[in-house]
């Protein structure tokens, strides 16, 4: 496995490199070098640029590759130089920062702090980025397996179309499942991989994801720690090793779905919430800039998924609103209540209008609770979600994190109310039964699943464990300094602690999840999606079959993977795609083909000539579904189906013939 994971390196820092380079160089041109939180937010800015950047490409007919990137990346850098100029105005140097910057510039008074918060989160982000990527190397399997789940199947070949037709704007990727637009984050970035690192489809997608989960994620979540925790080197070691101990994100979301488009969009919500901090706390001009900037990252979440945008404004409205309280309380005048009063007002009905038109159709939010309320309460307290095991080290600094939040609510009201947010969403959806009313009202927009709420608790609970860390921490400070410890060796304890907080990287939460997604990710005769008998008939389809031909699939045993594996046209590229009347003829009864002329006489106007039968296993593992396509199914060979190619039992390729 490592010499296959060694092969896949070059395009995995190709990811890596999308994901940082173009934020960089936006944060560079608006703000300098001198801030660590604003560097950390790069990964957001840069998804932004890519998505926005794909559709761009589209509008103005420009092919998607590198050049569009690099013109936006240009437009936004040019903009955030010009704001900046414009903000430090004429008796400002240029460089000079606003306000937002100084609490972890290396310019501020404590310099040495500035210096190890910087050297702490370098070395964090190294640590995490490493880690997390094993765990997910580990939980693929190899780097050319694919995840052997219903939303693969779009994605995968939503992929393939972007890099046929040179575009991955939400068009194109809406089209892969008959919408006229998908969210498209996740895409953009895949898509540029495979196109720069020149290996498979399944490659791209593993090495893309990895980018994404473990570069993009970690960094996100320094960016909100260096903003809530001002100055602390401690908590910035902290947050990085926490972002690497939790199985509700990234793991859960690449082994449930499979949900890259929500995964890519929560891995940079923590820098959502840290640029809300960040406008709040923004003065003067810098208002303006911070502002443009959270605006950028908004728009790179929700081009990632929008289900995301509702989340962040769901985990920092209540923050939001009691800042604007606080403000108004602070200038006593009428004209304060009333402009504090009336920025509450519009945040409330900017909720409204997000829950109003966020809201997903009943077929699609039809899924269960998992368990009881008082269940749920659990799960969510501890950020062990779906029953699986807890680590003890994130469950002890978790649960002094939220007695730390109890006892001086006032003093983490950016801390408390985020988390206590995410933890009502996932008990809703988790621990209510199902059609309930406030359910429906809620959690509606992420389809009632209980895995997309419980993927949001590390956002933001991740805060709550470093609080908790960071009171261990001055604790035990406070012990070494009593016995007069040296400055020295109190440096060197705590720098080990800290390190040592790794180790929740192995704990039992996270290595639950991954063996539950090695799972999904095998490839043997027992795979759900595409079984390795299936995968053999497809590499040889290229000498199989010509290059234009059409092939008649079950999308739900696996055939419509022969667009984005072997590069063949299919009538289904996804299982719930559109069809044709014919189509649906062909796919109930092709069957009866040499008995029934109006089998041949549909197949002629569709204008397919191969027939691709994997049997009668499903994704599901279910015989009640797919039964609409049953009659593609366990086909026998005759004078109008001729077995071209077969491996195994169940995976054969037939020739359309005499029709």
């Amino acid at each position: 496995m490592s010499e296959a994971w060694a092969a896949a390196i070059p395009s995995v820092l190709v990811g890596v490199l999308l994901v940082a380079v173009p934020g960089s160089a936006v944060i560079v041109a608006g703000w300098g070098v001198r801030s660590l939180r604003l560097w950390l937010l790069a990964p957001a800015v840069s998804l932004a640029i890519l998505a926005g950047a794909a559709t761009a490409a589209h509008l103005v007919h420009m092919r998607w590759s590198l050049l569009p990137v690099a013109i936006v990346t240009l437009a936004c850098a040019g903009i955030a130089f010009a704001v900046r100029r414009w903000v430090a105005g004429p008796s400002r140097s240029a460089s000079a920062p606003d306000g937002t910057d100084a609490p972890e510039s290396i310019e501020s008074p404590a310099r040495w702090r500035g210096w190890m918060s910087v050297a702490v989160g370098a070395a964090g982000l190294l640590g995490a980025a490493i880690t997390i990527s094993v765990q997910l190397m580990i939980a693929f399997g190899g780097p050319e397996n694919i995840s052997q789940t219903f939303d693969n199947v779009v994605h995968l070949n939503a992929i393939r179309l972007a890099l046929d037709s040179a575009d991955a704007s939400v068009f194109t990727i809406g089209s892969t499942s008959d919408t006229d637009w998908y969210p498209n984050g996740w895409h953009s970035v895949v898509t540029l991989v495979a196109q720069l690192g020149g290996g498979s489809i399944p490659l791209a997608v593993n090495a893309g994801t990895i980018a994404i989960c473990a570069f993009a994620w970690p960094a996100s979540v320094l960016a909100l720690t260096a903003t809530v925790f001002r100055g602390r080197p401690a908590a910035l070691g902290a947050a990085a090793a926490l972002s690497t101990g939790f199985g509700a994100f990234p793991l859960l979301l690449v082994y449930f779905g499979v949900l890259y488009p929500n995964a890519t969009a929560y891995a940079v919500l923590p820098a959502g919430v840290a640029a809300v901090w960040m406008l709040l706390t923004a003065h003067g001009r810098g208002r303006v800039r911070q502002a443009l900037l959270l605006a950028l990252i908004a728009a790179g979440i929700t081009m990632a998924h929008p289900n995301a945008l509702l989340a962040l404004y769901a985990l920092t409205v209540v923050p939001v609103i009691w800042f604007l309280v606080r403000l108004a309380r602070r200038g006593g005048t009428r004209r304060g209540y009333v402009v504090q009063g009336g920025w509450i007002l519009a945040i409330l009905l900017v909720g409204v209008g997000l829950w109003r038109f966020g809201r997903t159709n009943a077929a699609m939010s039809a899924w269960a609770a998992w368990q009881s309320t008082a269940q749920a309460f659990g799960e969510a307290a501890l950020m062990s979600p779906r029953g699986y095991p807890v680590t003890i080290a994130t469950a002890v600094v978790l649960l002094i994190g939220i007695a730390a939040v109890v006892r001086h609510p006032s003093r983490w009201w950016w801390v408390g109310p985020p988390f206590a947010a995410a933890a009502f969403l996932f008990i809703v959806a988790s621990g209510v039964p199902a059609g309930t009313r406030l359910r429906d009202l809620l959690t509606s927009p992420w389809y009632n699943d209980s895995f997309r709420l419980a993927a949001l608790l590390p956002i933001v609970g991740i805060p709550v464990a470093v609080l908790g860390t960071i009171v261990i921490v001055d604790a035990v400070t406070a012990c070494l300094r009593r016995i007069h410890a040296p400055a020295a060796v109190r440096e060197g304890i705590l720098s080990v602690a800290v390190a040592a907080l790794f180790g929740v990287a192995v704990g039992p939460n996270v290595t639950a999840v991954v063996d539950d997604a090695r799972t999904v990710y095998r490839l043997d005769a027992s795979s759900a999606l595409l079984t390795a008998d299936e995968a053999a008939v497809l590499e040889r389809l290229d000498r199989t079959t010509p290059p234009d031909a059409l092939l008649i699939v079950n999308p739900w045993t696996g055939g419509s993977l022969a667009f984005a594996l072997a590069d063949r046209h299919v009538t289904a590229r996804h299982i719930f795609g559109t069809r044709s009347a014919d189509e649906e003829f062909v796919d109930a009864h092709l069957a009866q083909i040499d008995s029934d002329p109006r089998v041949c006489e549909a197949v002629d106007r569709i204008g397919a000539t191969y027939v691709l039968d994997f049997g009668h296993q499903n994704v599901f593992n279910n015989p009640g579904s797919g039964l609409e396509r049953s009659g593609l199914n366990d086909l026998t060979p005759s004078s109008h189906l001729v077995l071209v190619d077969s491996q195994g039992e169940h995976a054969r390729l037939f020739a359309v013939m005499g029709c």
